[in-house]
């Protein structure tokens, strides 16, 4: 890659590896539908003359239905089940539960029968990620936080989900305007209730992480990943999903002095490595060609 592909790159590993340490810090003052408006609304807002200067939103009223439907499965659904997630769990034991959107992504797409076929080493891989998931919740979490695991795998079946629409339904579409009219979209959805549930005063703490996940998570995380896709493509850019769960670990470690388990210790390379090998390119044939019908190339990540 060019040295700006690098700077891209090196920027989404750290952007979408933040937003865990922020939610978590976020919800011990604010309800998670209240998090979710205070977070799209200002993205929304600072989207908005990006969508309008990249033009062609007309284009998107002609999809309404499968805009609605993204809107549902890429913000409005899994933001809300991430920040009640993490009201309790630690922000490092959901991002990397969010990291298995890969190992989800390609089980969904070879189910729909719209992915790459299951060859040997994709088959390996994925039953290597998913073993990581059974041994980080089977050694570190107890019965009371069984609830909130499911939450963020939900949430990694929607990020799944989103990526498939995007590429199958919403193709072709005005990148920005496609962002901002679903985060504008979740807003208007969580207003009544995040209003209701706000707080009369929030910390300065809590003021700045919903700046971070408003503004550098969010508006500028989605403007730095479709420059990124522009400078080294699509393919290249979701290579960072296999980093960021690194940093949500790390900062949440260091940061907030999250534990660093026994469970994460063994879940987190069996989860990262069953990811790379689960979602890799097939092997080309001794004349160099890939086997039919088969696609370089990571799946999309989640937002």
């Amino acid at each position: 890659m060019s040295r700006k592909g690098w700077a891209l790159f090196i920027c989404m590993c750290v952007i979408w590896g933040l937003p865990y340490l922020f939610i978590r810090v976020a919800v011990r003052e604010l309800s998670p539908a209240s998090l979710v408006l205070y977070r799209t609304t200002p993205a929304a807002i600072l989207l908005l003359p990006l969508a309008l200067r990249q033009g062609r939103l007309g284009e998107l009223v002609r999809r309404w239905r499968w805009l609605l439907v993204y809107t549902a499965v890429e913000l409005a659904v899994p933001w809300l089940l991430l920040a009640r997630a993490e009201q309790h769990i630690s922000s490092s034991l959901a991002g990397l539960l969010v990291a298995t959107v890969p190992l989800v992504g390609a089980v969904l797409y070879r189910v729909l029968g719209v992915g790459d076929r299951l060859d040997a080493r994709r088959l390996i891989g994925l039953l290597i990620g998913f073993a990581g998931v059974a041994a980080l919740v089977g050694i570190d979490v107890g019965g009371s936080d069984l609830a909130a695991i499911g939450e963020v795998l939900i949430v990694a079946v929607c990020y799944a989900s989103g990526a498939l629409i995007i590429g199958r339904k919403l193709a072709g579409l005005p990148s920005f305007g496609v962002v901002a009219a679903s985060l504008l979209l979740t807003a208007v959805v969580y207003a009544p209730a995040g209003v209701a549930q706000a707080p009369w005063s929030l910390s300065g703490e809590t003021i700045a992480a919903l700046a971070v996940l408003a503004v550098v998570c969010t508006a500028v995380a989605f403007t730095v990943f479709f420059a990124l896709i522009a400078e080294v493509g699509p393919s290249r850019a979701t290579v960072f999903t296999y980093i960021n769960p690194l940093v949500a670990v790390l900062l949440g470690v260091v940061l907030l002095g999250e534990p660093f388990t026994v469970g994460i210790a063994v879940g987190m390379p069996l989860i990262l490595a069953g990811s790379v090998l689960g979602t890799a390119p097939a092997l080309r044939r001794a004349d160099g060609a890939r086997p039919p019908g088969d696609t370089a190339g990571g799946l999309p990540p989640g937002s």
